[in-house]
């Protein structure tokens, strides 16, 4: 099975080989034809990182996660052994993701349905925008009464500032409804923000925004109870439409999320999930729906500790994807002595802990390269990490236990990372809120793979 999924469409009249060929010589061509020297210039010409800033990035992902690869490898032996399993000694790919998950199971013995109690939608939300209010200075408040809906199950919320005036407004539709909604979670802006489009051309049309979960439906007297999934992924939406409301752009052709480079979109988003992590925030919305008990401290551990299982391996894994895409992009030549299977493999030899099969053809099925707009661009998986936990690692920084600190440093995360939208280049309004370009460090503390910076005591 395992071998039939990584040669999927490589074989017979169905093999993609000859037409991702194609593709990567006609992309190279429109490249050229445009003066670039390759399609990885092209594409990075309207993206936040540079060809040299995305293979650095990869090369000090991997370089930083091998030993934790091995290690991810070594735990995952062990467990084997001390179950008995005939494969500890011989681990083959297709073992890896079952075993894995067993593992997971046994280390921290977290089930997602247990903890849906604790998290029920109305205090969820409840806790989302108290922290909006000590972030960003806003008050959300229910105004259901100003706009139409589609369904009596969406909300229309207002968004005002310290002085009580409207700056924004949004939508919320959070339950499941499979008959007229798609799976997953997404925000779309509804309105802009924009002056020259406002009713009176002196003050701006204030923008709308469009929150879409599909969440269980709340039964009865008994609320909307969320899997800590869901938590993350309404605390993901909601970054970006904080990013869609809290713009200052008076263009709408900029403002919000309009015109942000690729690789830098997803900052607000990522950077909003850390907070499920951060025990005041977490414990402040997970509460127990009937007794109002607080989700117990050795879950909350495991929580923390089951974000980075595996983190190496996983690296490992998105840079040897990263890396085979900026290379084809980059220094591939089409029809030339070297397939590209001989590029997956050659790269897979320096990123991989566990060799993969000589005749495996991922390739001809990675629709986000051949097809799902990420050519030259799958870097910026981690490169928007590297965003989201350097940004997160500022509040750190300042003081997580300090409300002052916190309150300013999120203050001039409004001002700059929310507020400029995609009307200054996403670089410049990082080094704007952190006083320097982007460093994957904060990303590499928060995986375990370096250490965090101790205080140096004062002396007496």
């Amino acid at each position: 099975m395992y071998r039939a999924y990584v040669t999927r469409a490589s074989s017979g009249d169905l093999d993609n080989t000859p037409i991702i060929e194609q593709i990567l010589k006609l992309r190279l061509e429109n490249a050229m034809l445009l003066d670039y020297n390759n399609f990885s210039e092209l594409s990075m010409a309207t993206k936040m990182a540079t060809v040299d800033k995305a293979v650095e990035l990869q090369e000090k992902l991997c370089s930083a996660s091998w030993n934790h690869a091995i290690e991810d490898m070594e735990d995952l032996k062990s467990f084997l052994k001390g179950q008995g399993a005939i494969e500890a000694d011989d681990l083959r790919p297709w073992d890896i993701n079952f075993w894995s998950e067993r593992l997971r199971e046994s280390k921290y013995d977290i089930n997602e349905e247990d903890l849906r109690p604790y998290f029920s939608l109305p205090k969820v939300m409840d806790g989302l925008f108290n922290l909006a209010k000590i972030l960003f200075g806003i008050d959300i408040e229910p105004a259901d009464a100003l706009a139409p809906v589609w369904n009596t199950d969406v909300r229309f919320y207002c968004v005002k500032d310290s002085s009580s005036s409207p700056i924004a407004y949004f939508y919320f539709d959070p339950y499941s409804r499979p008959s007229e909604k798609r799976g997953g979670a997404w925000m779309s802006g509804v309105i802009s923000r924009s002056r020259v489009l406002s009713n009176n051309g002196s003050t701006a049309r204030l923008p709308i925004a469009n929150i879409v979960c599909n969440q269980t439906p709340p039964v009865g007297d008994k609320p909307s109870l969320m899997t800590f999934r869901e938590v993350e992924t309404v605390f993901h939406e909601f970054g970006h439409a904080l990013q869609h409301m809290l713009t200052k752009q008076d263009e709408s052709l900029v403002a919000g999320t309009r015109k942000i480079e690729w690789d830098a979109v997803e900052l607000p988003s990522q950077f909003m999930e850390n907070w499920c992590y951060h025990r005041d925030t977490l414990m402040s919305l997970a509460k127990h729906y009937k007794t109002g008990e607080s989700l117990p401290e050795d879950i909350y551990l495991k929580l923390v500790s089951a974000r980075n299982f595996r983190a190496g391996s996983l690296t490992l894994r998105q840079v040897r994807l990263g890396s085979v895409d900026l290379e084809l992009h980059t220094k591939y030549v089409p029809g030339g002595s070297e397939s590209i299977h001989d590029v997956t493999q050659r790269i897979a030899k320096r990123g991989e802990v566990i060799p993969l099969l000589l005749d495996d053809r991922f390739l001809c099925s990675f629709n986000h390269i051949f097809a799902g707009g990420y050519a030259a661009g799958y870097y910026s998986y981690r490169w928007a990490k590297v965003l989201s936990a350097d940004a997160f690692s500022a509040f750190e920084d300042a003081g997580l236990d300090d409300s002052k600190a916190v309150k300013d440093t999120g203050h001039r995360f409004r001002e700059t990372i929310l507020a400029l939208g995609g009307g200054k280049p996403a670089l410049e309004v990082f080094v704007e809120f952190r006083g320097r370009e982007p460093s994957p460090e904060a990303l590499l503390r928060q995986y375990g793979f370096i250490l965090p910076v101790q205080p140096v005591p004062t002396s007496a």
